[in-house]
């Protein structure tokens, strides 16, 4: 078996390592920070198969450009004079068309089962103490244009053998009776299931240090060291580690990451925040999408989470609670008399999603070299996609045939 390197422990890279460590690799980690925060502790904690559908469709395009120059919207993009943020932006622009999502929408599809049964899978391996439900998830909407446009993507679901069950608002308030709820109807996709990031990534981390794994923690990664078509070393601030095979699973910093090695990867990092409500008296019981204003709700036992909202502002940019303000007033607009207050600035939670220009992931070997293996790009979709991208990594480095058709996530497309 091989040794391999895997640079980024994210939710992406734990679980790349948990299955190179089950196929019998000797696997060591490399991250910047300690495992205790970062995008993949913060976020909604989605399994989501329902989001089927890329970022990049004309839909999010006619819509992102009412709301990329305000600060509060649910898509903000910060005006700057970037080459690399301009050059995304008309890739994105130009991968946004109707064919290309069609064209999409099967790949996308088929990665969000896969991950779905592994993360299930996971879960039965090192047992639930990261809290997975499986009761699905809502739809909501207020407007009767969201309504429509809510059972059309029903539908196209439907398409895809994913089942939905479409309610009125008296419907969902019922199944809601702890909290007033305020909509017009929503969409409840059953499959999906929802649990606690943070305990998931502890409960990986556990499991893995425990089986040998080596985590080289609060370690940054300064350069590459290679011999013709194969790097041999990740030099870091903390000495070089030696490797047959690197993964790079950096997220956001990805591109960073791959410029060391001469390669030019399209992705931006879309900012998201969320707040995090401990022991909520009347509690939800079915995590939530709130359609129109894009915020994403999910009850985690008796905590509830809210978060929402992409912007793209650059690496390293100041939180806008402009942004956090919009989230609460849309959480209070749809349950009015749910009992949270809005949170000290201390208690507000952001992170970087890594946005790839047609809403797919990079998953796969670069053809400079032949020991380099990336995954990254998940956008919103990170916990989502994360067992099966480390299923897919892990079947590349083994030399196996992958459990399904990767050429749509081509690192150089």
């Amino acid at each position: 078996m091989s040794k391999v390197i895997v640079a980024g422990g994210g939710v992406i890279g734990l679980c790349t390592a948990y299955y190179l460590n089950k196929a019998g690799h000797e696997v060591i980690l490399i991250d910047k920070g300690d495992l205790k925060h970062g995008t993949s502790f913060g976020n909604a904690g989605y399994i989501s198969p329902s989001h089927f559908i890329p970022l990049a469709s004309p839909g999010i395009v006619a819509k992102g450009l009412q709301w990329m120059l305000s600060s509060s919207s649910p898509f903000y993009i910060k005006p700057r004079l970037n080459m690399d943020l301009i050059r995304w932006a008309l890739t994105f622009w130009k991968r946004s068309g109707k064919a290309t999502m069609e064209r999409n929408i099967p790949h996308l599809n088929n990665i969000l089962h896969l991950s779905r049964e592994l993360t299930s899978e996971i879960r039965n391996d090192l047992g639930n103490q990261f809290r997975m439900e499986e009761k699905g998830c809502f739809m909501l909407y207020k407007s009767a244009l969201t309504e429509k446009h809510e059972i059309e993507l029903a539908k196209e679901a439907a398409a895809l053998n994913i089942e939905t069950k479409v309610f009125s608002a008296k419907e969902v308030q019922a199944m809601e009776p702890a909290v007033e709820v305020n909509v017009r109807g929503g969409v409840l996709y059953p499959i999906d299931a929802h649990l606690h990031p943070g305990d998931l990534m502890k409960t990986i981390h556990d499991h893995l240090q425990q089986s040998g794994v080596q985590f080289q923690l609060e370690t940054t990664i300064t350069g590459f060291e290679k011999h013709g078509r194969k790097v041999t070393k990740v030099l870091t601030d903390k000495g070089d580690f030696s490797g047959d095979e690197i993964i790079l699973a950096t997220g956001s910093w990805l591109p960073v990451t791959s410029r060391d090695l001469g390669i030019n990867l399209l992705l931006q990092a879309g900012k998201g925040y969320s707040m995090t409500f401990d022991a909520v008296e009347k509690n939800l019981h079915y995590p939530a999408i709130l359609v129109d204003d894009r915020v994403a709700m999910t009850p985690m036992g008796a905590d509830l989470r809210m978060g929402g909202t992409m912007e793209i502002s650059g690496i390293g940019s100041p939180m806008l609670m402009k942004r956090v303000q919009a989230i609460f007033k849309a959480a209070k607009n749809y349950y009015p008399d749910l009992p949270v207050s809005f949170p000290a600035q201390d208690k507000i939670w952001h992170g970087l999603r890594p946005l790839s220009p047609d809403g797919l992931p990079y998953i796969g070997r670069h053809s400079s070299f032949d020991n380099i293996v990336m995954s990254g790009g998940h956008a919103m979709l990170g916990l989502s996609l994360a067992a099966a991208s480390g299923k897919l990594v892990e079947e590349i480095v083994g030399g196996r045939d992958t459990s399904i058709d990767i050429s749509a996530f081509n690192v150089e497309r």
